[in-house]
């Protein structure tokens, strides 16, 4: 999979991409990860990727024209079609679900706003599929870029090594995940549930099935619901 970011701070992007899982997924070429600065795209000796909004109001709103040329840079670097991501607050709600999703495209180019937000222009012209990943405002598209970037990477087959790690977890079944333990089997006077110790697998996996219910039901009664 390739995924390019367009960002004005691709230092960040490239930072993530270098740790953790992430970066371990792009040094065996599973992924790559490619962040590029819109700024390169400026119209203007200064670099101007915004100006002040029509009709007036607060702050500026972010340019068609270093956009537009941009994304079109990008996409003609490799063959393989594109899904175009917007990450703005206005999108469709990042689940488990959309993130199996676009763990199966070859390619996504992933843009990132600041400011006031982008000029109505780039959704009209340029129809990207927007994603959100909260009911709430992050001062730019990077954060939120790294929150998708790390839910779909994550589910790249071979990136976790063991595909049991992807389908045990909350959401995956729509439900969160029952709880885990380790060793010591008892510490300050907290003990591990006797169920887990007796290697009985399917009394495991039914006290697993019954806590995932129970959990969802106390903490996520909404996707119960769904």
């Amino acid at each position: 999979m390739r995924i390019d970011v367009l960002t004005l701070f691709p230092e960040l992007i490239d930072a993530f991409a270098g740790t953790s899982i992430i970066g371990r997924a792009c040094a065996a070429e599973l992924v790559r990860i490619v962040a590029t600065d819109i700024r390169d795209f400026a119209r203007d000796n200064h670099r101007s990727v915004d100006d002040k909004p029509f009709g007036g109001g607060p702050g500026m709103v972010m340019s068609c024209g270093p956009v537009f040329d941009a994304v079109e840079h990008v996409t003609a670097l490799d063959d393989a079609k594109p899904s175009l991501i917007m990450l703005t607050p206005q999108g469709q709600t990042l689940t488990q679900s959309l993130a199996n999703e676009l763990s199966g495209c070859d390619r996504l180019v992933l843009l990132c706003g600041h400011y006031e937000g982008f000029d109505d222009r780039i959704r009209e012209g340029l129809s990207p599929r927007e994603v959100s990943v909260g009911d709430y405002v992050l001062t730019g598209g990077e954060v939120a870029a790294m929150v998708l970037m790390d839910a779909v990477v994550r589910l790249v087959p071979g990136v976790l090594g063991s595909d049991q790690s992807t389908t045990e977890e909350s959401f995956s079944d729509g439900l969160l995940e029952y709880p885990q333990y380790t060793r010591p089997r008892e510490f300050r006077g907290m003990t591990v549930p006797d169920v887990l110790l007796n290697g009985d697998h399917a009394a495991i996996l039914r006290w697993r099935q019954e806590q995932s219910v129970e959990r969802t039901k106390t903490r996520r009664p909404d996707l119960l619901r769904d």
